[in-house]
């Protein structure tokens, strides 16, 4: 149960794909809401959002923190104890499906996602705290084949019987929200997954129904995968460490955690819905640089 609160919330990556929907949400609970943000004057959040840039006083008045691990790096232990000090008493962090496995198996910690160093901080703070460890985020989606939608209508991809649960951004916003508001998740690691576990295929297919042209799934081999993100911008250890996991299937081979919908109290929200709303990333109408990056403050 989401309860309301008269404590300022302290929300970090306010801007990203996760904070962005968990701002509108804590807003239509009436919370009282502070968004970290290195460019106050770019973040674009509603007039009732304090915005300020990270500094002495950020913390001033604030009971609870959601913790996103970009935002803050390798800093998290002393962003915790800062807040600590001021008066916090709640932390919401989060983290990853795949925080306890070996280093080389995070390859988004080349991105600056130090989700294991957040998490850990959360827990060690002294304060209340819940690490939200999710799984493959269907935004992920845009940035591993968007382009190559935007261009033709192949997807070229290694791995054919990879398999996982895309997660919709906006449940783990809701889920976020109930840690910060309520009680149930405190000391928790929830793990979250989208309802249904799919193919590489199944999601391209899906994609393609959402932007109105059938799309074809061609396997190719890892390497050659390698190569095409390191030409979108990945590094090169990025870009290994991507279509390595992608081969584990991200770690959660069929994995489909019934956590979300526990949570929520309802399904979790579906990857054709996800792609309906996101067709105009792949909208091969549309210039590259125009489509919003999907690597900002996440996991």
């Amino acid at each position: 149960m989401i309860r309301h609160t008269e404590e300022l919330v302290l929300v970090t990556g306010a801007t990203g794909l996760v904070g962005r929907p968990l701002v509108d949400l804590l807003l239509a609970q009436g919370v009282r809401v502070r968004a970290v943000s290195r460019r106050p004057e770019e973040a674009g959040l509603p007039d009732k959002v304090d915005v300020v840039a990270p500094g002495a006083g950020m913390f001033e008045g604030v009971g609870r923190v959601f913790l996103n691990p970009r935002a803050v790096g390798l800093e998290a232990a002393e962003f915790l104890a800062e807040a600590r000090r001021a008066g916090a008493a709640r932390v919401v962090a989060m983290s990853a499906l795949n925080v306890d496995h070996p280093l080389e198996q995070q390859p988004s910690r080349q991105r600056g996602d130090f989700n294991k160093e957040s998490e850990q901080a959360a827990v060690a703070s002294g304060l209340d705290w819940c690490a939200l460890r999710s799984g493959y985020y269907a935004v992920n989606t845009v940035s591993q084949w968007g382009a190559q939608i935007r261009a033709g209508d192949v997807v070229r991809s290694p791995f054919p019987e990879a398999a996982w649960a895309p997660l919709h951004e906006r449940d783990l916003a809701e889920v976020a929200a109930r840690a910060l508001l309520g009680d149930e998740l405190l000391g928790r690691r929830p793990v979250l997954t989208g309802p249904r576990a799919l193919t590489q295929q199944e999601m391209i297919e899906a994609i393609g129904t959402a932007a109105g042209r059938p799309l074809r799934y061609q396997a190719v081999p890892a390497e050659a995968a390698e190569q095409g993100l390191v030409r979108q911008g990945f590094s090169e250890g990025a870009a290994r460490g991507f279509i390595a996991m992608q081969g584990l299937s991200y770690l959660q081979p069929g994995l489909v955690s019934p956590e979300v919908e526990e949570i929520l109290g309802r399904p979790g929200l579906g990857f054709e819905q996800w792609a309906a709303e996101h067709a105009a990333d792949f909208d091969r109408a549309i210039p590259a640089h125009a489509v919003r990056d999907p690597r900002g403050p996440k996991r």
